[in-house]
């Protein structure tokens, strides 16, 4: 069972400045952290896992990951926020594996090592990028027909939440959900290929409970006790995924080089 956090669209080492089209990066508000030594080689071979993510105390491993597939793991990003404008970009056909080490003798959390990773992007693949503006295609959660089918949260309940598994499923147990929140939670567990928004016009918290398959498990495998999230959201919710588009914030990747040598 794992505790929720928030899932972050911008890594908190970043200040930004947004305009309607674009934002620009400015200078770190704090030191930049690095790793105390790292290795990155070219994938030997056929990946046997692609994007596989390991640490082990200080030690931190990936395998077979693309310079995209990097940066959405060092930003906290899904495909859809990340898009590649500059010319003579390398090809992303080539998989990279990672060895690396922090500094002290810590165990840091994956979020506690993506700020490392933008600092191994910037000095190692020359990373520039800029944030911009843009419509894509999103799930809109909004309250169905027959109305929402849960509490609001009591008085005394602790913000603490819980998303679990049970089986093929994912579970979420939130005492204390806001539904901008509860739309972040919808997507990161159960949906891969868009974001979700809120426009449920619900204010306040509710006691939120729901289960689901999540969407890549059922499109690679379906079997018969699967629950689309789809399904879900209405039978256990009362509320409802519409297609709709939305603006959202993206990462746009400039410019990026082959990795320096070790």
């Amino acid at each position: 069972m794992i505790i929720r956090r928030t899932f972050l669209l911008l890594a908190t080492s970043l200040t930004t400045s947004i305009a309607l089209a674009q934002t620009t990066v400015s200078v770190p508000a704090s030191p930049t952290r690095a790793f105390e030594v790292a290795s990155i080689r070219p994938h030997q071979g056929l990946p046997h896992v692609i994007g596989g993510f390991s640490s082990s105390g200080p030690r931190l491993t990936l395998e077979a990951y693309t310079w995209m597939a990097l940066i959405e793991e060092a930003y906290n990003l899904k495909g859809y926020q990340v898009s590649a404008s500059g010319p003579d970009l390398p090809s992303q056909e080539t998989y990279f594996d990672i060895a690396a080490i922090a500094e002290g003798n810590s165990s840091p959390t994956r979020d506690e090592f993506r700020p490392l990773l933008q600092t191994l992007l910037t000095q190692r693949f020359n990373l520039k990028f800029h944030f911009a503006i843009k419509e894509i295609n999103v799930y809109a959660l909004t309250v169905s027909k027959s109305g929402a089918k849960f509490k609001s949260s009591a008085p005394d309940t602790s913000e603490m939440g819980l998303i679990g598994v049970h089986g093929r499923n994912q579970t979420l147990s939130l005492p204390r959900e806001t539904m901008a929140s509860l739309a972040t939670d919808i997507a990161n567990s159960f949906i891969d290929d868009r974001p979700v928004v809120d426009r449920t016009g619900l204010i306040g918290t509710y006691d939120i409970k729901l289960e689901a398959t999540p969407e890549f498990r059922i499109d690679r495998n379906s079997e018969s006790e699967d629950i689309s999230v789809f399904t879900a959201v209405q039978e256990q919710l009362g509320l409802k995924l519409e297609p709709a588009k939305a603006n959202i914030q993206i990462l746009v990747v400039d410019h990026i080089d082959k990795p320096t040598e070790n």
